[in-house]
């Protein structure tokens, strides 16, 4: 949730951060309260939405979410950057959300790896950006198989999967 803050004030100052905190509301903040909501009332298993046949309803609301964000942005003339930002979203979901319902890629590393390229566009210091965040990607896949929530080549296939997807909509929009 953290990555639209990041983005819009690295680019565009506060105006930037403002943006961000919209495209963090409606694509982080709201699904983290489905989530917790829905785990309270039995529709999810656990956090991780461990079970695959529960994802489908709750991909369709992140879809919907995103896309709204998307709209709103492009509507309300927020910089390209975060257009781009949220369109990464929108293309993570895209090539991850249909594999997740015949097989359980990693979400949590599609994002962070994502996130990781993101960074390194935007950011002054790129290397740094993907040596620091490379470190992170491959704690966040550790754990994820650690915890046996994925297997290593789910982790891996989220993290090209989040990593490609990042870098064909930048290069298309930015």
């Amino acid at each position: 949730m953290s990555l639209p803050l990041v983005v819009g004030a690295v680019s565009s100052g506060w105006t930037g951060f403002g943006w961000g905190v919209l495209a963090a509301a409606l694509c982080g903040g709201i699904p983290a309260v489905v989530i917790f909501g829905g785990v309270r009332r039995g529709w999810f298993g656990d956090w991780h939405i461990g079970e695959r046949s529960q994802r489908p309803k709750l991909v369709a609301v992140i879809v919907t979410l995103v896309v709204l964000a998307l709209t709103l942005l492009v509507v309300l003339g927020a910089p390209m950057v975060m257009v781009a930002c949220v369109a990464i979203m929108l293309a993570t979901l895209a090539v991850v959300g249909p594999i997740t319902l015949v097989w359980k890629i990693s979400f949590h590393t599609a994002v962070a790896a994502g996130s990781v390229v993101m960074l390194a566009w935007v950011l002054p210091w790129p290397l740094l950006a993907f040596a620091v965040g490379g470190v992170v990607v491959a704690l966040i896949g550790w754990a994820r198989a650690e915890i046996r929530d994925h297997t290593p080549a789910q982790v891996l296939a989220g993290a090209a999967a989040g990593a490609v997807a990042t870098w064909a909509t930048l290069s298309v929009l930015l």
